[in-house]
């Protein structure tokens, strides 16, 4: 039988990229840290459904809970120094639950919807803003109309306006996020440039000299 759910996919935006700059052991050690950030966000009776590397799956009965979710995992993750912005797509829709696997259409579209947000955002499906109870609690702002793969009709997706104060800095080779500037390496001529580690300076340097 099939059942309403809300339902958030999200993933970490330049994870490839910091994989290849700090290893896999950096890569494994931010997974643990990103997991432990999931956790800590999820409200009411969220739930962490699945993960596949750095993807995670999180479904709620209530579309304004997992709206809470979203909002504290956007708030801590850009809140955490050394890290990578996150990014995912929000959807509400019927799916069919067996042997502790959801099946549907719902989930294919919210992955789509995560796909075309950008890093730093989350994008709604039009069925997820209806499905809030409190629609004053946050701002959305719509992205038009989009086709999806598999969708027969257009559907208009909204990004969740998410407040942040934090003037960070992305590192442009690893894409990890620069909370603390002083502590940081700045770039000799660009001073808008910073870097977390020697290592990203050297191959930011080289790209640039076209050495790599």
């Amino acid at each position: 039988m099939e059942d309403n759910i809300a339902i958030l996919i999200a993933d970490l935006s330049g994870y490839t990229a910091l994989t290849e700059t700090h290893g896999s052991m950096g890569a494994a050690d931010l997974i643990d840290k990103y997991i432990e950030i999931v956790n800590k966000s999820l409200a009411g009776d969220n739930k962490l459904h699945e993960r596949t590397g750095d993807e995670v799956m999180i479904v709620s009965r209530s579309a304004d809970l997992l709206l809470a979710t979203a909002v504290m995992l956007m708030r801590n993750t850009s809140n955490e120094e050394n890290f990578l912005q996150v990014h995912g797509g929000l959807h509400y829709g019927k799916v069919l639950k067996r042997n502790n696997s959801y099946f549907g259409s719902s989930i294919n579209l919210t992955s789509r919807i995560a796909a075309m947000a950008e890093p730093g955002t989350f994008w709604c499906s039009e069925e997820f803003v209806a499905a809030l109870t409190n629609k004053t609690s946050s701002n959305f702002q719509t992205k038009g109309k989009h086709r999806f793969k598999n969708i027969s009709e257009e559907k208009e997706v909204h990004q969740l306006m998410c407040e942040n104060t934090n003037d960070f800095g992305i590192d442009p080779v690893c894409r990890m996020i620069i909370l603390d500037k002083s502590m940081s390496i700045r770039h000799e001529q660009l001073e808008e440039i910073y870097f977390c580690s020697p290592e990203c300076k050297e191959i930011y340097t080289k790209v640039q000299e076209g050495k790599i």
